[in-house]
C-alpha cells in the first residue's frame, strides 16, 4: 500500500525555517497517513498533549513535511 509519512519538526527559533530539517530539529514526530491531506491534519492534538507546547512561538516553532512512501515502507 502506498501512503505518506507525515513529519512534524520542532526547531529552535534560532534555526532559519529553510534550515529546519530532521538533523537540526530538537524533536521529530512521525506517523504514516493515507493522503497528503493527512500530513496537514491531526498533528495539532499530538503537539497540544506534549510537553513541548509550552515553548512554541517563543523559543521554538513547528515545520511539517510530507513524504510519499512506496509499498514496503520506503
Amino acid at each position: 500500500m502506498n501512503g505518506f509519512l507525515a513529519l512534524v519538526l520542532v526547531c529552535a527559533s534560532t534555526v532559519p525555517v529553510q534550515d529546519c530539517d530532521e538533523a537540526k530539529a530538537t524533536d521529530v514526530f512521525k506517523t504514516r497517513v493515507a493522503s497528503e491531506i493527512g500530513c496537514a491534519t491531526g498533528w495539532q492534538e499530538i503537539i497540544a498533549r506534549s510537553e513541548i507546547r509550552e515553548g512554541l512561538g517563543r523559543t521554538a516553532y513547528l515545520k511539517t513535511q510530507c513524504r510519499r512512501m512506496r509499498a514496503g515502507g520506503k
